[in-house]
């Protein structure tokens, strides 16, 4: 019962412009993770950067289940099975990015698309998680079922073979 386990993995992919741009950041989410990417808007009006409120400029998909723990095999073989304990949050979970997008396995450079870089976000929890988040009779976990980033870090290590740095 207090075995971690993977919750789901969020790609993100930030253009910081919408158009064509964004268009094949999209196409290269679907073609790595196999899901459906959702635009995302900037939240302010930025005229430094000439954003505005509420424009698209990044995409995001989000993985569950299986697929998420195949992706993310091959994302951390791209990342070089490494991972450092800063990029761990008081909760668990951790995030760390890769600068290319060639380097995940069968993704070559194509000069019509260039190359994009993504974040990667894990949420890492436990069996019973579901208790806080429900809408009929919620309640709150307990201190000592809650996931610390040692049991994380612990899980990550012996489960996907990464090296904690």
């Amino acid at each position: 019962m207090l075995t971690p386990r993977i919750d789901k993995i969020t790609v993100h992919i930030s253009v910081g412009e919408s158009g064509e741009r964004l268009k094949r950041a999209e196409e290269i989410i679907e073609t790595v993770t196999g899901g459906r990417p959702v635009r995302t808007k900037a939240k302010k009006t930025l005229p430094g950067f000439s954003i505005k409120k509420g424009e698209p400029i990044g995409c995001k998909t989000t993985l569950r289940g299986k697929t998420a723990e195949t992706f993310l095999h091959t994302c951390l073989s791209a990342a070089e099975n490494e991972l450092t304990t800063d990029q761990f949050d008081l909760n668990g979970n951790f995030a760390f990015g890769i600068e290319e997008h060639t380097d995940f396995p069968d993704m070559k450079y194509d000069p019509k698309i260039g190359i994009f870089g993504m974040d990667i976000l894990v949420a890492v929890k436990r069996p019973g998680y579901r208790v806080k988040r429900r809408r009929v009779l919620r309640s709150t976990m307990s201190a000592r079922h809650k996931l610390k980033p040692d049991d994380s870090i612990s899980y990550i290590k012996e489960r996907f073979n990464v090296e904690i740095i």
